[in-house]
């Protein structure tokens, strides 16, 4: 579980494609203070499993299937990412409760500054990503954890500090761009408590 608080930027040290997926070698120094062989890192918000650790870089498998669903599949060496440790319980939760578990990707429909020197952000999804956003809910993008701030029937905008912009990829993603999205977990749970009486009203 991660909070959607980038914790530093990463960059990828080498890739090795394969049939049934990739393995990324990926460089950083904070995240690697005292994480251990087996624990799960967030790149650009997906949960991944370290295989292999030295001082200044490690070592993940990513699966097809995630590579079908992220952005992870577009990344190059040297590109940079977004990294966060899994969140400690004693931990303050900055952002919202993130699983790291991508629904699908959105694209970058418009990003442009604003006067008080932060961004103003659009992303494009897709339905079954929109269902669960809501004014003023919470999005991870790329792991981000983001207050959406406009919605329009197939996208949603959001403001980003200076801040977010200078330490998470998002500061450098141009428009037409692919991004990783991940819902509010508790969306999906209210749809699936409230469902079945959803049904219950619609046969009868």
């Amino acid at each position: 579980m991660f909070t959607g608080i980038v914790e530093e930027l990463g960059a990828i040290q080498a890739i090795d494609w394969h049939e049934q997926g990739a393995r990324f070698s990926i460089q950083a120094a904070l995240v690697l203070e005292d994480v251990k062989i087996g624990d799960s890192l967030s790149v650009n918000g997906c949960c991944l499993t370290v295989v292999n650790k030295q001082s200044n870089h490690w070592t993940c498998d990513v699966v097809q299937e995630t590579l079908n669903r992220t952005n992870l599949k577009l990344l190059k060496v040297g590109d940079l990412v977004n990294l966060e440790r899994a969140v400690c319980y004693q931990d303050r939760l900055g952002g919202h409760l993130v699983q790291g578990h991508i629904d699908e990707t959105g694209k970058i429909l418009d990003k442009h500054p604003l006067s008080d020197s932060s961004w103003w952000v659009t992303i494009h999804a897709s339905p079954a990503i929109m269902r669960y956003i809501i004014y003023k809910g919470s999005i991870a993008v790329d792991g981000v954890s983001l207050t959406i701030a406009d919605l329009k029937e197939s996208s949603f905008s959001f403001a980003m500090i200076p801040h977010t912009a200078q330490i998470t990829t998002l500061g450098f993603k141009q428009n037409g761009d692919e991004v990783n999205l991940e819902v509010d977990l508790m969306a999906k749970y209210v749809e699936r408590f409230i469902s079945p009486f959803l049904n219950e009203r619609k046969s009868s």
